[in-house]
């Protein structure tokens, strides 16, 4: 199979960005704060979690409203794929693209393929259903450049019909380089390159064959010509001013430590934020590495991997690894409401002021939750301790404790030491509660996925999970019910260090935790 050759659609309107460098618009960063890219790491100290305060205007407005890009809006604001990129042009060890699989989630997977058509319409639906969905993505389920046509009709539409939406993509890089002409010109802002390799020897392990200029290579050859494909992409890219993730499945034996050289790689040129992902490979999913018994990593051996890298450059910790057709929240997917048949039947009406008004209310939430969180850190001026733990929260979203521990589906994780509360990661789970009894075998899971934490906090808790988290060592906190996530952890924080200051409690490191995989997570 090979890839289309068209590149362009209808022309859009001309690019509104200025044509600046990244390099030049992080060194504004610097001199804005005080977090200065230069000397040390030259790593600005302004990551994925920066609030208006730390960033210029032209880069806040990109990432302000948009989960992926923003650790603090990801709790807030919604997403959504379009899947009407079938065709791909590599195969990955760790790919394999299933059709009808919804209760899966994880990228190439999808329920149904659309026409530009009819993702336009979708989107427009959605987002008048779901006001906090600011993002629209094209993930596949191939690569979006290895479908242009399909790819920039769906922006096209989407831009005529949702004006105020982001417009992202997702791709291998491949093709990237004959396309960012396009990419600028439908004023396309934000774009994901999964790079998992700079060495083409590395390569050949994760890449059994491109296909490139109507053929077809293999081995190191494929890889080298991939790697040269996506460095020049990316470097075309931030010099036109768009921000650029990438995107790195983290291979255990295969391309974990040379990780450091591909983030060293990419920020050099411009990459805005690095996502390092752990490998899915259960035997179920049919890929290559699933098959051959490659392990993905545990949680610690991704959160090493994640902050040595931290100190080159701004990491992102809060992907799930969604489907190609993935709606709402990360960590949720409400594609389920929004099949074809049903958007079909539904009376659309896009209300662009109720949309702005809505995400107003928003903003307001999330002025009062930084604002909580400042006054609780305070109270830790002056605390000297070198104590650093890692607590989960059960949370629906909006930065809050708002989940009961028996219908979580994910944890959210963060780092407590007197610095305050670090956003790390989530962690999937079975549901515990199943038709209103606990499944004890799912707490079992649980317990394994957040077993390097010394506590979970949730909005309720039954009196026998309770008493089995006790016992496997992790405090169950149920005090802080609707209150905001991290003003929550750094109070019991503190109250942990008073206990340990005053002999009450012994502070002991906790064990290492399991990743798991294909939790079902999509919405009934």
């Amino acid at each position: 199979m090979h890839a289309s050759t068209q590149q362009d659609g209808p022309a859009a309107s001309p690019l509104t960005t200025p044509l600046v460098t990244i390099d030049a618009v992080m060194q504004q960063v610097a001199e804005h704060k005080g977090c200065g890219t230069q000397g040390g790491s030259g790593k600005a100290s302004c990551g994925s979690a920066a609030g208006q305060g730390d960033l210029p205007t032209e880069i806040w407005e990109k990432v302000k409203n948009h989960p992926c890009y923003s650790e603090e809006a990801h709790h807030h604001y919604a997403r959504m794929h379009v899947a009407v990129a079938p065709a791909c042009n590599i195969q990955c060890n760790y790919c394999n693209r299933k059709y009808d699989c919804a209760n899966e989630s994880r990228p190439g997977v999808v329920s149904e393929r659309l026409t530009p058509e009819q993702a336009a319409r979708k989107v427009v639906a959605v987002a008048s259903t779901i006001p906090q969905m600011t993002v629209l993505g094209i993930a596949g389920p191939g690569d979006p450049l290895a479908n242009p046509a399909k790819t920039f009709k769906t922006f096209e539409l989407i831009s005529q019909t949702a004006p105020d939406i982001k417009l992202c993509l997702s791709t291998n890089g491949l093709a990237l380089p004959d396309h960012v002409d396009t990419i600028a010109r439908y004023n396309v802002d934000h774009v994901t390159i999964t790079i998992n390799m700079v060495d083409p020897e590395i390569g050949a392990k994760i890449y059994p064959w491109i296909f490139w200029n109507h053929k077809r290579y293999t081995g190191v050859e494929a890889a080298k010509i991939l790697t040269d494909r996506q460095l020049q992409g990316l470097e075309m890219l931030t010099a036109r001013g768009i921000l650029c993730k990438v995107n790195s499945v983290m291979i255990p034996g295969v391309n974990d430590r040379h990780l450091v050289e591909v983030n060293r790689a990419v920020k050099s040129r411009g990459a805005f934020l690095h996502n390092i992902m752990p490998l899915i490979s259960a035997p179920e999913h049919g890929t290559v590495f699933g098959l051959t018994g490659q392990r993905g990593p545990t949680a610690q051996e991704l959160k090493a991997l994640q902050d040595s890298c931290e100190g080159e450059m701004n990491m992102m910790r809060h992907c799930r690894q969604c489907r190609a057709d993935a709606v709402g929240l990360l960590g949720e997917d409400r594609s389920a409401e929004f099949t074809t048949e049903k958007i079909m039947e539904m009376e659309v009406a896009y209300d662009l002021d109720g949309r702005r008004a809505y995400q107003a209310k928003v903003e307001a939430e999330r002025v009062a939750k930084v604002a909580a969180k400042h006054e609780e850190l305070a109270t830790l001026a002056g605390e000297s301790s070198d104590i650093t733990l890692l607590v989960a929260v059960a949370t629906k979203g909006s930065g809050l404790i708002n989940e009961h521990f028996g219908h979580a589906k994910e944890f959210q994780v963060y780092e407590l030491s007197t610095a305050g509360a670090k956003f790390v990661g989530h962690r999937r789970v079975d549901l515990y509660c199943q038709g209103g009894y606990g499944d004890e075998g799912g707490l079992e899971t649980v317990i394994r996925a957040i077993n390097d934490c010394h506590a979970v906090f949730v909005a309720k808790i039954g009196g026998c999970p309770k008493d089995d988290l006790t016992k496997a060592g992790i405090e169950p906190v149920d005090g802080y019910a609707h209150e905001f996530i991290e003003k929550s952890a750094i109070a019991w924080f503190k109250g942990y260090l008073e206990k340990v200051a005053s002999g009450a409690l012994e502070h002991r490191p906790r064990g290492d935790a399991a990743i798991r995989q294909g939790a079902l997570i999509v919405a009934a």
